[in-house]
């Protein structure tokens, strides 16, 4: 296990290395100079010549990406052109709230996926099938800007229960705070919270139809007992790999949504910094949530390991 996971690390590393060089490209051959962008057409040249050096985009690529890659490195991320502040200090503010609205959203769609998903599993092709399907393709069919409109239109301006946007910040007290991210958690809980019944679905239905759930059941286990002994622990494998991939979306997608309730997010500020060609806040923000899904991903790997003893076998 511990060759396994020192490999997984090894492969990350090497993987974020190949992504960083991909992004730093891809941000250096767009096209405009944010230099002369962000100082109009009237600047003079010397003006726009002393930013572009301030900038270091008179500078080699590769000269460029190696600093740019060692600031990264040593926590020194450079400093936004747009708003004159170190760049890792303000995505360090920003994940504080990108953070646990993901947190908040991927609960939320566990806990309404999950009992769903299995309650439709047992009851197949019953009216409550039906219905769970019916509700889950509502989930999957409806946006996730579209569900937070109708969310900000009942529970904002209809039942003023909720704040419609804006985040007070976390030192304003927790329960302040958690009320600013009810409604974007659950718009972005209830798309992903569809796919997973879905998958959750599937998955224990397959496994509720393996030889040895059945031989459980004809040695007068009930199917109850048989489905949470072994059918759930049997299904986790693609339940946990959806979930992955939707955190790393919900980290990483979650502009729309930041934009719609007015949330200061991660996703506010890559928007933000495309719109007025912040080139180090676009690098640097790109680069961290690529490196949130390479990670996740590896913890997926590693919890299959966990999970299910016969991947242990296979990697034996």
């Amino acid at each position: 296990m511990l060759t396994f996971i020192i490999k997984r690390i090894v492969s990350l590393v090497l993987t974020l290395a190949v992504v960083s060089l991909l992004i730093f490209t891809i941000m250096s051959v767009l096209p405009g100079d944010p230099a002369a962008i962000m100082l109009g057409t009237s600047a003079r040249p010397d003006t726009l010549m002393a930013l572009r050096h301030t900038m270091g985009l008179d500078q080699p690529l590769l000269a460029r990406y190696l600093h740019w890659l060692a600031g990264v490195l040593t926590g020194n991320m450079g400093v936004s052109s747009t708003y004159g502040v170190p760049v890792a200090g303000l995505i360090w503010v920003r994940l504080q709230l990108t953070l646990p609205l993901a947190l908040f959203a991927i609960g939320l769609a566990m806990a309404i996926a999950l009992p769903l998903g299995v309650v439709s599993a047992r009851r197949r092709r019953g009216p409550v099938d039906y219905l769970v399907g019916l509700l889950s393709q509502a989930f999957i069919a409806i946006p996730a800007f579209w569900m937070g409109l109708l969310l900000i239109m009942v529970f904002s301006l209809f039942l003023p229960w909720l704040p419609a946007g804006g985040f007070p910040g976390w030192q304003s007290g927790v329960i302040k705070a958690l009320a600013a991210l009810v409604l974007p958690a659950i718009a972005l809980a209830l798309p992903q919270a569809g796919v997973l019944t879905r998958v959750t679905r599937t998955a224990v239905l397959e496994v509720m139809q393996e030889d040895f759930v059945r031989t459980a059941i004809a040695k007068g286990m009930s199917e109850g007992a048989a489905l949470w002994r072994h059918g759930l622990p049997n299904a986790a494998i693609p339940v946990v790999t959806v979930l992955g991939l939707q955190f790393t979306f919900l980290i990483a997608g979650s502009v729309i949504v930041e934009n719609l309730f007015d949330l200061p997010g991660l996703g506010r500020l890559a928007y933000q910094a495309l719109t007025q060609r912040d080139l180090i806040v676009m690098q640097d923000v790109v680069l961290l949530f690529a490196a949130i899904v390479i990670v996740v991903n590896g913890l997926v790997d590693i919890s299959y390991r966990l999970i299910d003893p016969r991947v242990r076998e296979q990697a034996l």
